[in-house]
């Protein structure tokens, strides 16, 4: 027996048997569950009656991360923009609330909140079944011809596939497909991407948010002498434009047309040799001295992303670079989402999940180690770090798990048509929670910004790890944009996005980088909120407005107490509105007046809206 037990035993000391045996009930497959929406619930309570014959339903809304869960909650499909504007006058007139339903991937409860009863007058419009449409635009000169009319519920992978389709594309995207552009609009959606030192965009590339490509928008507002709400298309070049092309869930848009570029074929390069002591080293000491900074990397190909799993020492990096032709060792591909190991997480390490939720979170530097190297096999076929790893990661990526990982080739070296390499999060990855943050700065001041936060945030799990607490389990994910610079979308006129993250400061001209930090942790994981809480603490104390400004990452985590997220009183009533108001010009204020004037029923909006957009 006794010679069993050690058999059964990792030099961790924890039982194999037991860790794969036990767990978390059903946790493994909430965390990897499909994107197939909740079911029917039985009716409760009595239908409303919707004006044009619309026939409402019932469903459990259920955000990605499944944190935010209600009861089943009154839905609606309407088959065009004009039900939308009909659906506005019913709700006003009756006292509902319209919330815009999409793919349901994101984290803030701009939609609706946790918990919300069955009985509250809220009704959730699908715009994926029929608002859906896509077509080139015209007569939109200042984008050169180069244009798409997008109906919001249209999914961003069906939308760039539309552009790849007529030879166009973006500069940059949010790594998910299933978002909808809606969606995307609403929280300034983003990818990483500036240029590179000496490289010249082109006409119609923007390396700011999604929002700032858009030319017109077409949203549902109240219209004061008709006394109904009406759609109403706005261009880019008017005034008020500006407060919906970043609306948090304050408007409704039905259709927007987008500018686009030349499509850009992409080199995608994946690293896991640098360690992240010199990849994220301080300026001027002699770790930053090898030419391997992240900022040496963003300087050479200007698309650039690091993500660090916790208690590991090498960061996934990865850059994209223009390539119109194939290099000769580059592994072409003809789809999106090429990251299968990422994508599909061997079942033992989703049980390893299941464990990390349910009481045993001092198993996240093993689970650290596990994704990274997952990951470094699955890029490089490498399996010498495995030989050193401790006994219980060789035996859960062993046998059927390493050919797994094995099977899908190696993905080090990529190439491909810029949407392929783009989109790379597919719905059934690893369901975690993350905080978000966005950090001005100037260029030169990007690898200070990284170095601080990353020895910061190295010394705070060591702090957390010496107490016995583990917080964090996912990864730390590191990417780079540049401003909302109205001049890429080619209209004289036209005003930055007023609520979005990467609007310039006016005081700060000199910012013209931001720099985005995300954390990511399992939902549930005991004592995360007050884990992140310290850390937004700590950045908005470095980040004063000094060298660098703090903004949030609207479709993430922020505003945390030590036991909730969006919900410190300060943060959201005095810190977040601060960072978008600067002398002399328009900024949160003006947002949030344009917005109620065009709703001044406030159909569009939930209890947290009107607690945060005050």
């Amino acid at each position: 027996m006794a010679g069993q037990g050690a058999a059964e035993r990792g030099s961790d000391g924890l039982s194999r048997r037991r860790l794969l045996a036990a767990s978390a009930a059903g946790g493994a497959v909430w965390l990897l569950r499909s994107t197939v929406g909740p079911g029917s619930a039985q009716a409760v309570g009595t239908a409303p009656v919707l004006p044009g014959g619309l026939v409402p339903y019932q469903r459990v809304y259920e955000n990605w991360a499944g944190e935010i869960r209600t009861s089943p909650l009154w839905v609606c499909a309407p088959a065009s923009p004009q039900q939308v504007a009909d659906l506005a006058d019913w709700a006003a007139a009756n006292g509902w609330r319209l919330r815009a339903q999409g793919q349901r991937h994101g984290w803030a409860p701009f939609t609706v909140a946790a918990g919300t009863p069955a009985d509250t007058k809220v009704l959730l419009v699908d715009t994926t079944h029929s608002l859906t449409a896509l077509s080139l635009a015209s007569g939109f000169g200042g984008a050169g011809g180069r244009a798409v009319r997008a109906q919001t519920g249209a999914s961003l992978e069906d939308l760039l596939a539309f552009l790849a389709d007529q030879g166009l594309g973006v500069a940059a995207c949010p790594a998910p497909g299933d978002l909808t552009v809606g969606g995307a609009l609403a929280i300034g959606g983003h990818g990483t991407a500036v240029p590179a030192v000496g490289e010249t965009p082109q006409p119609g590339q923007g390396f700011g948010s999604l929002s700032n490509q858009v030319l017109s928008l077409t949203a549902v507002v109240y219209d004061a002498p008709a006394g109904r709400y009406v759609l109403r298309t706005f261009d880019r070049s008017e005034a008020d434009a500006a407060a919906f092309l970043v609306h948090v869930g304050r408007a409704f848009l039905t259709e927007v047309v987008l500018r686009a570029a030349p499509d850009t074929r992409l080199r995608c390069l994946s690293r896991v040799d640098v360690p992240a002591t010199e990849l994220f080293a301080a300026p001027g000491t002699p770790a930053a001295g090898g030419g391997r900074t992240f900022a040496d990397f963003l300087a050479s190909t200007g698309r650039v992303e690091a993500i660090w799993f916790a208690f590991t020492d090498h960061p996934w990096l990865k850059t994209w670079q223009p390539a119109p032709g194939k290099p000769l060792f580059a592994h072409e591909v003809s789809a999106p989402y090429n990251y299968p190991f990422s994508d599909n997480l061997p079942q033992p390490v989703a049980d390893l999940a299941g464990q990390l939720v349910s009481g045993s979170e001092q198993l996240a530097p093993i689970f650290g180690q596990l994704q990274f190297l997952i990951t470094k096999i699955g890029l490089t076929g490498d399996v010498t770090d495995l030989l050193l790893a401790p006994g219980l990661v060789r035996s859960l990526l062993s046998g059927d798990t390493l050919t797994h990982l094995l099977a899908g080739g190696l993905r080090s070296d990529l190439w491909g048509a810029s949407r392929h390499l783009l989109q790379y999060v597919r719905p059934t990855t690893l369901r975690v929670t993350a905080n978000g943050y966005a950090i001005h700065c100037r260029r030169s001041d990007v690898q200070w910004v990284i170095s601080q936060f990353a020895s910061s945030y190295q010394q705070l799990l060591a702090t957390h790890q010496a107490r016995g607490e583990y917080p964090m389990n996912g990864a730390a994910e590191i990417r780079v944009t540049g401003l909302d610079d109205p001049a890429a979308c080619g209209v004289p006129g036209a005003q930055p996005p007023l609520l979005s993250a990467l609007r310039p400061h006016a005081d700060h001209p000199e910012w013209d980088t931001v720099v985005w930090l995300d954390l990511l942790s399992l939902p549930g994981t005991p004592g995360l909120h007050a884990f992140y809480r310290e850390i937004e603490q700590y950045l908005l104390g470095l980040f004063d407005g000094t060298r660098a400004g703090l903004r949030v990452e609207w479709s993430k985590g922020w505003a945390y107490t030590t036991d909730a997220a969006w919900a410190d009183p300060a943060v959201l009533g005095r810190t977040i509105p601060a960072t978008f108001r600067a002398p002399g010009a328009p900024g949160w204020d003006e947002a949030v007046a344009t917005l109620d004037r065009y709703d001044p029923a406030r159909v569009f909006g939930n209890p947290f809206l009107d607690t945060l957009l005050r």
